[in-house]
């Protein structure tokens, strides 16, 4: 383990794991509990990582499901080739190679807004694979408007991360100091503007080029849980509710008072509905 990633442990609070998933690339992951396997997919702020999205979550959903968060390659402290190629499809191939090394056949997947997206597309691509889906702001549509473009352009700096974060939030006060601090750790990786500059651009071709289709959301053969926050900036809500209208089997939950970040805002309330829904939908849940 690199420094780096000891000073996020030092925060976070989860033991760091690796797994070699093809030639040139090591995995860095979380893997708590047993039982029925799900998968935890961050999203793309600066200085993200799966211990940055999820430590308020994988302790107490892993008391009923056995929880794995990964660094998507391009992200945290995964380990990728020199000639890697980033995209929503390659994270989704990603997933795919992670569940491959660790023996399982089929997850579910939990995406917040970029790993919702992942979530989803992967779900569409290899519907064998999925057991279901549990989206937070899923991304994969254009972006309508100039709001908060500022997201699209990298800042991997204390300044930076600070002000994606308070976006993500109603409250800034959660935005302390010490997860700031965390957050960049986690972000001093080598050639770290540079790798998070490519993926940010791999999203943003992406956002343009291959969107979730109306049709292919139709399709979808798993039940999905879509989850928002009302008062969320960088995704609206709305996102949700037209997601809702085309996926056959899909439940929403809206949390009032709550941003784009709703598994650290509303933690609590956030492991209830979650950690509910898997009991109901599996066999091991609790």
């Amino acid at each position: 383990m690199t420094n780096t990633a000891s000073l996020e442990a030092d925060y976070f609070g989860l033991e760091s794991r690796w797994l070699e998933t093809a030639p040139g690339e090591n995995t860095h992951y979380h893997d708590l509990g047993d039982g029925v396997p799900v998968v935890f997919l961050h999203g793309s702020g600066a200085g993200v990582s799966a211990a940055a999205n999820w430590w308020l979550n994988l302790p107490t959903l892993a008391k009923g499901v056995r929880t794995i968060a990964i660094d998507l390659i391009g992200f945290g402290q995964t380990q990728v080739p020199d000639d890697v190629q980033y995209g929503i499809r390659e994270w989704g191939d990603h997933v795919l190679r992670v569940l491959d090394g660790l023996g399982l056949e089929k997850a579910w997947l939990v995406g917040n807004s970029l790993g919702g997206w992942v979530a989803m597309q992967l779900a569409i691509d290899h519907p064998e694979r999925v057991e279901g889906v549990v989206s937070m702001g899923t991304g994969g549509a254009p972006r309508k408007t100039a709001a908060l473009s500022s997201h699209a352009k990298p800042d991997v700096t204390p300044a930076g991360i600070r002000a994606v974060l308070e976006d993500f939030v109603v409250d800034p006060t959660l935005v302390t100091d010490q997860l700031v601090d965390a957050r960049y750790n986690a972000a001093l990786v080598p050639n770290a503007p540079e790798r998070f500059a490519s993926v940010i651009a791999a999203r943003e071709r992406d956002r343009s080029d291959m969107p979730l289709t109306d049709a292919d959301l139709s399709a979808l053969p798993m039940p999905v849980l879509l989850i928002h926050g009302r008062e969320d900036s960088v995704i609206p809500p709305e996102r949700s509710w037209r997601l809702a209208g085309l996926i056959p089997d899909v439940e929403l939950h809206l949390f009032a008072n709550c941003g784009h970040w709703s598994q650290v805002e509303c933690a609590d309330r956030f492991n209830t509905v979650v950690g509910d829904y898997l009991a109901a939908r599996t066999s091991s849940g609790a």
